[in-house]
């Protein structure tokens, strides 16, 4: 895998013209990347991964959890 994942899309807008922004970018601080259709800027940061099985969501009262 490389080191830095690159996003498809914006998040805002949803445009593909993304460049990498190498300026606000450190060590443990995740990507940033800049969207040159909104004027957007924005950091992408990998948190790990999930427990098998887990939906990445706390359990609520219709799932048979309390609230």
């Amino acid at each position: 895998m490389s080191e830095r994942a690159a996003p498809f899309y914006c998040p805002y807008c949803g445009d593909e013209d993304l460049r990498p922004c190498e300026e606000g970018s450190a060590p443990g601080q995740g990507a940033a990347w800049e969207c040159r259709s909104c004027s957007r800027a924005f950091r992408l940061k990998f948190l790990g991964l999930l427990a098998p099985g887990s939906t990445g969501r706390p359990p609520s009262a219709s799932d048979g959890g309390t609230p």
